[in-house]
């Protein structure tokens, strides 16, 4: 039996053998990942570093390594029937608007394009403010500017069904301040494409 290891992924190859396979596949985002290993023994073993590999014969972890091209090679079928990973958005807005700051407008085209890349895109979008103004019209203001989000995605061909909208307000604040500061940081949607 073979893994391939992919941050907060294991995936089961059965190979008919009485052995498993374990390989640590690089981040996608280049950051750290390890997996801890305990043998039949109690012996353990981390995987730390990518293409980093275990062999287990008969309960016993016996320490291997691999590279890319061997990975892909033998893995090429299920790294291919693997899902896209999910990313994230951040898009920030002019004060009191559901206006996306020019900045803001260049990237809303890479937001496009990600989800133009998928078959079958689930995308949650969420607004918030920052704590200038009443609660009751930040919620109001945060959900706009979600709608106003959906809203551009669906009139580029995204299924309404497939979108999820909220507003969030000031509660969810990126940087913390007191009421009626004005922080541009804070007015954004976040949109999570999956």
């Amino acid at each position: 039996m073979n893994k391939l290891l992919l941050p907060g992924l294991a995936l089961l190859l059965l190979a008919g053998c009485a052995s498993e396979r374990v390989v640590l596949l690089p981040s996608p985002d280049g950051k750290p990942a390890a997996v801890v290993l305990r043998d039949r023994a109690g012996t353990e073993q981390v995987l730390d570093q990518p293409y980093a590999a275990t062999v287990r014969r008969l309960g016993i972890n016996r320490a291997d390594q691999t590279d890319a091209e061997t990975v892909q090679a033998r893995y090429a079928q299920t790294l291919q029937a693997l899902p896209v990973r999910p990313v994230s958005f951040v898009l920030y807005f002019e004060l009191g608007s559901d206006r996306l700051t020019p900045e803001s407008e260049a990237e809303f085209a890479r937001v496009r394009q990600e989800v133009a890349a998928r078959t079958a895109p689930e995308v949650m979008v969420i607004g918030h403010t920052d704590r200038v103004g009443s609660v009751e019209a930040n919620d109001a203001l945060s959900l706009q500017r979600a709608q106003t989000m959906r809203d551009l995605l669906v009139a580029e061909g995204l299924p309404a069904e497939k979108l999820e909208v909220a507003g969030r307000g000031e509660r969810e604040p990126l940087v913390a301040t007191a009421d009626e500061v004005e922080e541009a940081r804070n007015r954004r949607v976040e949109i999570n494409i999956r």
